[in-house]
């Protein structure tokens, strides 16, 4: 009876087992590319590279937004390639992606890919609270599903059962406020404000002054933007974006890549202006932390941080990375040169 019933219980289990196969086979031949032009159209970004390309410029805004007034249009991996005539560059560039996108779209290169160098942008403002937390990030990770390492019918199943990082703008609110709170600022000098709420709010009701004395609400709402961006420090054991660049190196390392990650500029000279030395103190610490950090782990970093002047910055009146066609081309630039450790003989100064 006993051996009736397992048999019975086997067979079972095998005809669903063969079920599940075709299904998804069907699936796969019918419907997923459909269902990835739909939902995951960021798929297309790596099959838009050929094969034989030298070199891939991972970035998201910072890489192809240009100023109104700039002479050249042109992203800052395609300054890069201008150094390097002779070997073939290609960018993928997502809006607002960090570096737990990059790591996705890097995993889906195919193994027949002869890309030898991976640029990576690394943005310092990604490692904070509110990037961490953005509102940005549903619709992200809804459009990373069904690329997971799974069978495509999973996957299916997975986004319409929606099994992904989905919280509403408040929920997302709450929890990068709770880290305002929960992380403690450490400065090697005595310092009044033990977190960045603390800060912000004395920023906020203490204003910064106009030449009359009075409070100047524009710009001292631009310093609470400022303080809210950079006032972190990274903790290397919990921070999510550690661990998404982290598994980059390791991809590098089993694919046989170059890495360079490319630390972008920030506005340091308009912190300077409004905050003032102790919120440079926390940029200037987990920019070190960042260069130590990766460079030991055989990464090149190419230390950007405060190479962009204040004019360059598009955006005067928020915390991005986006710069006027000069700043682009010095980011160009620096990045250029840090490439000529392995392609010195395809160097070409172009004199930007």
């Amino acid at each position: 009876m006993n051996r009736l019933r397992i048999k019975y219980v086997a067979v079972r289990i095998l005809t669903l087992g063969a079920l599940l196969l075709v299904m998804n086979l069907l699936y796969k031949q019918l419907f997923y590319e459909r269902d990835l032009q739909k939902y995951s159209p960021i798929i297309n970004l790596v099959r838009d590279v050929p094969l034989d390309a030298d070199i891939i410029y991972m970035g998201e805004s910072s890489n192809n937004t240009a100023r109104e007034d700039d002479q050249d249009n042109r992203k800052i991996s395609d300054f890069i390639g201008d150094y390097y005539p002779g070997l073939d560059l290609y960018d993928l560039t997502k809006p607002a992606a960090h570096a737990g996108i990059f790591k996705v779209l890097l995993e889906h290169m195919p193994q027949e890919s002869e890309v030898k160098t991976v640029i990576v942008t690394l943005t310092l403002r990604s490692f904070n609270a509110q990037w961490i937390h953005s509102t940005l990030e549903t619709p992200l990770q809804k459009s990373l599903v069904l690329l997971r390492p799974y069978p495509p019918l999973v996957d299916r199943f997975l986004l319409s059962f929606k099994a992904y990082d989905i919280k509403t703008d408040v929920e997302r609110e709450k929890e990068f406020k709770r880290q305002w709170v929960k992380d403690h600022l450490k400065f090697p000098y005595e310092f009044q404000f033990e977190d960045v709420r603390q800060w912000d709010h004395w920023m906020a009701y203490s204003g910064i002054r106009d030449s009359s004395g009075e409070i100047d609400r524009a710009q001292t709402e631009l310093a609470c933007h400022y303080i809210k961006a950079y006032g972190f420090q990274i903790d290397t054991l919990t921070n999510p974006r550690i661990g998404d660049f982290n598994d980059i190196v390791e991809l590098a390392r089993d694919r046989g890549w170059k890495l360079v990650f490319n630390l972008m500029a920030e506005n340091t000279e308009k912190a300077g202006q409004l905050v003032g030395d102790d919120l440079l103190f926390l940029m200037n610490w987990n920019r070190q932390l960042l260069l130590d950090y990766y460079r030991s782990r055989g990464v090149v970093v190419v230390d950007n941080l405060s190479a962009v002047e204040d004019q360059q910055f598009i955006d005067q009146d928020w915390t991005t990375e986006h710069y006027g066609e000069k700043g682009r081309k010095t980011i160009a630039r620096q990045v250029a040169g840090a490439l000529r450790a392995w392609y010195g003989d395809e160097y070409v100064d172009v004199g930007y």
